[in-house]
């Protein structure tokens, strides 16, 4: 068959970067460079034709027409018109499969004739709004293989898109979808605003398959989405040693959407690992370090969650070990990328394109194709060994251990907090003494500890010390107020003396 033509509209000053990215992802994807031919009027060499007659010439030759809409409405002709109108309007009189897409959250600042171009446009198809290349590249992906699908030129959708059975629009939690939009929001600056509705916001995200939920949606935001994705949970585990041996010191299976699975995991290997608790002679807040870079791991872990192969029966598995941390999920790497490639720049790439967007809206993955660069400068610049990708059964990232950059981080400071129990008296509940500083809140302690999951934090750091009578509710008749703190009793302090007086020795 012969490829399908798509014609790029726009002012092309006003959009290089994103017609830029545009070209370069069309024509990588493994998918799309097999059924799309993408056109861009830069890519015309030098003819001895007026360029009015080459776009119009490729407006009609096109089988899709994509305009890019901004602030500017572009040179205008002898009649008033601007080459973007005239190919719109070109588009419109042939029938062609009109996609707009408008830059910006609204039309304030915009010329007033793009102003109206853009109502006019509005009364014929559904717009989509972008405010970077990114979102433009998710809504463009969602928008083709809609396309291919319509027309029966494969058989289904990828799995994100595709929609997730026996899924209803009643197994998504609204309370998440609007808690994406306000993070996304303050984050990444999304264009929807805060009273959008569910509908909006999933439509806008591409994450329906002919009115029904697709298997993003239900990752992202359902109320149990290892109900209908049962492989789609992590599991973690702890082992004292350098293997895996059995029985297994700590094993946990965590479930809820991508973002509580990243949370959990994370804050369960933060649980583990050496942490260093400094003194306050510099201020209030004692400096706290770990003995690897939380936002290392955090990356580790999103990357794993956001990759992976979700057809296998396989989970996502983070093991930590005496020696090291290891981030293994049933996936490989997506076409042109190679295991060499991660350790340069390279573009983005992902595997779960619908999933990956608002991971990367809410600052999950805080770049898009700089993750693994990031998490080797990071590992550098405290001196630890640069992490190890590799391709086995899956794809697994190994970091190393070493306790003592936990310590030098906090200048030489040995105040060090492990994951082990003493007494009655877990690593957990020992890490929250030592950063409880007077009255905090609960927020507060966990920022301290750069955690993130509240549920995991309640469950293995704030009611174990509260029950172990380490630690009190400032107002102990309210405990669920808004106003409520928590501080260290006299237990917890003589503890925390005894504990100190035994480093010391």
């Amino acid at each position: 068959m012969r490829p399908i033509r798509i014609f790029i509209s726009s002012v092309q000053n006003e959009f290089t970067e994103e017609r830029a990215a545009l070209r370069e992802y069309l024509r990588s994807d493994p998918l799309f460079r097999r059924f799309y031919d993408v056109f861009l009027f830069e890519d015309v060499p030098a003819i001895d034709r007026r360029a009015d007659e080459v776009y119009l010439q490729e407006v009609e030759r096109c089988d899709i027409y994509v305009g890019l809409f901004g602030k500017e409405y572009g040179n205008e002709d002898e009649k008033g018109y601007s080459p973007t109108h005239l190919e719109f309007d070109l588009a419109t009189r042939l029938g062609k499969h009109r996609l707009i897409f408008v830059k910006g959250a609204d039309d304030g600042g915009k010329a007033s004739k793009m102003q109206a171009l853009i109502k006019a446009a509005g009364g014929q198809v559904v717009r989509r709004r972008f405010v970077s290349a990114a979102e433009l590249i998710a809504a463009m992906y969602g928008s083709l293989v809609q396309y291919l699908d319509e027309h029966e030129l494969i058989r289904c959708a990828p799995f994100d898109a595709s929609f997730c059975r026996n899924a209803t629009m009643d197994d998504l939690d609204e309370e998440k979808i609007h808690t994406f939009l306000r993070r996304a929001r303050r984050a990444r600056g999304f264009p929807l605003p805060e009273e959008s509705t569910t509908m909006e916001v999933l439509t806008h995200l591409n994450l329906f398959d002919k009115e029904r939920p697709s298997n993003a949606a239900v990752l992202l935001f359902g109320r149990q989405p290892q109900r209908f994705l049962i492989s789609s949970e992590i599991k973690c585990a702890h082992f004292h040693g350098v293997e895996v041996t059995k029985p297994i010191p700590f094993y946990r299976i965590y479930k809820g959407t991508v973002f509580d699975l990243v949370d959990q995991a994370v804050d369960f290997v933060l649980s583990k690992i050496n942490l260093a608790v400094g003194t306050r002679t510099q201020s209030v807040q004692a400096p706290v370090a770990y003995e690897m870079p939380p936002e290392v791991i955090r990356e580790a872990i999103v990357n794993a969650v956001a990759h992976r192969d979700y057809t296998s029966n396989g989970s996502v598995q983070v093991m930590l070990f005496a020696d090291r941390l290891e981030v293994w999920n049933p996936g490989t790497l997506s076409p042109p990328l190679t295991l060499a490639k991660l350790r340069k720049p390279h573009g983005s790439v992902p595997w779960n394109p619908l999933l990956a967007e608002p991971l990367y809206l809410t600052k999950y993955i805080e770049r898009m194709g700089t993750g693994t660069g990031d998490m080797i400068k990071r590992c550098r610049d405290v001196g630890l060994a640069e992490p190890k990708f590799a391709l086995t059964d899956g794809f697994v990232v190994t970091i190393r251990r070493k306790p003592e950059l936990a310590f030098k981080a906090v200048g030489g400071i040995t105040g060090e907090v492990t994951g082990e129990v003493t007494g009655e008296v877990t690593g957990e509940v020992q890490r929250l003494l030592k950063v409880l500083v007077g009255e905090m809140k609960r927020t507060d302690i966990q920022e301290a500890l750069a955690l993130r999951h509240e549920n995991y934090f309640r469950e293995a750091y704030l009611i174990p010390a509260l029950t172990a009578g380490m630690i009190e509710m400032t107002i102990p008749d309210k405990p669920t107020s808004s106003k409520q703190k928590y501080r260290v009793t006299e237990k917890g302090k003589r503890f925390v003396e005894e504990n100190e007086c035994r480093g010391d020795e």
